[in-house]
């Protein structure tokens, strides 16, 4: 059988029932991840203007914007929600940097409206297939070479997921697929920039997923061999260094969502461990930020040309701040903490922090490759001649140094809390346990579209 067709039948012919827990339990750590994301980036900046845009595009009514509130067009609705999800860039994630549930679950939920609702074990359904695929579509940073993984694996990931919500057949699901390949693109130009093109490319993606299964829909093909073929996915983007047989090897059977990141921190998957590192070091040596002279921090250089440039605030302060260690580190020794209200602009432009930052250096180092994709080793030294050395290979939140459950809900509250010094102020306590709960027991629900109303919409 050939490796695309065997994704359709997978994405088809998946039930509720065929998911190991341990899958169900990381959709629903990807769903409260989001959800907080959506509440919490609702109002950040170049949010306002698309949802605006997309009230103002007119059409059906079809799928509700969240938070903001009323319905637009279903792809556009998708397209608005994971540009919010994305914003503060506190979403789950894959390495090396391809964001899932921010263009898949919002891609499922406008198809689910589409459809009149779906039950919330079929909502799950399909964000665990969806997820699955552009897990296995995922590749190394050799291939990606400087593209943005998010618009190249995650569009696989959404259009399954709407797919499977709108309830097509395998041929459609296939074409769907097909179509999807057609959209991979996007450039980590944008992260490196500090652009607020990195949120826009995950509306897109989550937009891709919804027009290509409607597409699909009403019979619209795409190349058939979309991944083995000659100008394939495996060609133009895995470079013919993966096969087809890798990718659907153990599919429905070897689940890979154990491969998702859920960050500590609201910055970039690359800085966590510098986070981390620091903050460990004042934990444990009660060090301050008046006694520090000069860090100097090693990274795979990967990640030195992704976030070890030098910090500047720029025009976008937020995003510049998210994708810079130097800033990241700062923060964490200033404030002994990394918050999303750390990532606002009055406390970017903070001099105490900003004159941190001039004190921190990070060069890249080959060897660190070895150790793996966040591996980073950390020397600090102070004013009176103490110097300390600290290294990770794993950062938390990433597969081997897993996030607790009692962490996914402080990474939850954390964006309840900050939500509440945006409009429209403070969510009501009921609707925030309610939320909590009803991802919990989800697969009980009914209706997905019962959460609707706790999300403003």
């Amino acid at each position: 059988m050939k490796a695309e067709q065997e994704l359709g039948r997978f994405v088809c012919r998946t039930s509720f029932h065929d998911l190991p827990p341990a899958v169900v339990s990381a959709t629903k750590d990807q769903l409260l991840a989001d959800i907080g994301t959506v509440i919490a980036g609702a109002w950040a900046e170049g949010c306002e203007a698309v949802v605006a845009m997309a009230k103002e595009a007119g059409g059906r009514p079809e799928a509700s914007v969240l938070i903001h509130g009323g319905k637009v067009v279903a792809q556009q609705a998708a397209f608005v929600n994971a540009v919010m999800a994305r914003a503060l860039d506190f979403c789950d994630a894959v390495v090396p940097g391809a964001h899932l549930g921010t263009a898949i679950i919002p891609s499922a939920l406008a198809a689910a409206e589409l459809v009149g609702g779906v039950s919330g074990a079929d909502f799950l359904t399909a964000v665990s297939v969806g997820t699955e695929l552009a897990l296995r579509l995922n590749l190394g940073e050799a291939e990606y070479d400087g593209f943005d993984p998010t618009g190249v694996c995650v569009p696989f990931g959404s259009t399954a997921a709407a797919a499977k919500v709108l309830g097509l057949s395998e041929v459609e699901t296939w074409n769907a697929l097909a179509l999807a390949f057609c959209r991979c693109g996007g450039s980590f130009q944008a992260n490196v920039d500090g652009a607020l093109a990195v949120r826009v490319i995950e509306g897109w993606v989550a937009e891709t997923g919804v027009t290509c299964a409607r597409l699909a829909g009403h019979g619209i093909t795409g190349p058939t061999n979309f991944l083995e073929g000659v100008y394939g996915y495996l060609h133009l983007f895995g470079r013919d260094r993966v096969t087809g047989g890798s990718i659907v090897s153990g599919l429905g059977t070897d689940y890979r969502a154990g491969d998702l990141v859920f960050k500590k921190f609201p910055s970039c998957g690359a800085t966590q461990a510098s986070t981390q590192l620091i903050l460990d070091l004042i934990a444990e040596e009660g060090i301050g930020a008046d006694e520090v002279e000069h860090i100097e921090i090693t990274v795979p250089p990967y990640i030195h040309k992704l976030v070890g440039h030098p910090f500047q605030v720029g025009s976008n302060p937020k995003v510049n701040a998210q994708f810079s260690i130097r800033y990241c580190v700062a923060n964490a020794l200033a404030r002994k903490a990394s918050r999303l209200a750390h990532f606002e602009e009055d406390a970017i432009n903070d001099p105490d922090v900003l004159g941190l930052v001039e004190r921190i250096e990070v060069v890249p180092d080959v060897a660190l490759d070895a150790r793996g994709h966040t591996a980073v080793d950390m020397r600090v030294f102070t004013t009176d001649s103490r110097e300390y050395l600290r290294g990770t290979d794993v950062a938390p939140g990433f597969p081997q140094n897993a996030l607790t459950k009692e962490e996914h809900l402080r990474r939850f509250l954390d964006c309840i809390e900050f939500a509440f010094q945006q409009p429209p102020g403070p969510m009501a306590a009921d609707k925030v346990a309610g939320i909590i709960d009803s991802v919990a027991h989800l697969e009980q629900v009914r209706d997905v579209r019962d959460l609707l109303p706790l999300l403003g919409a």
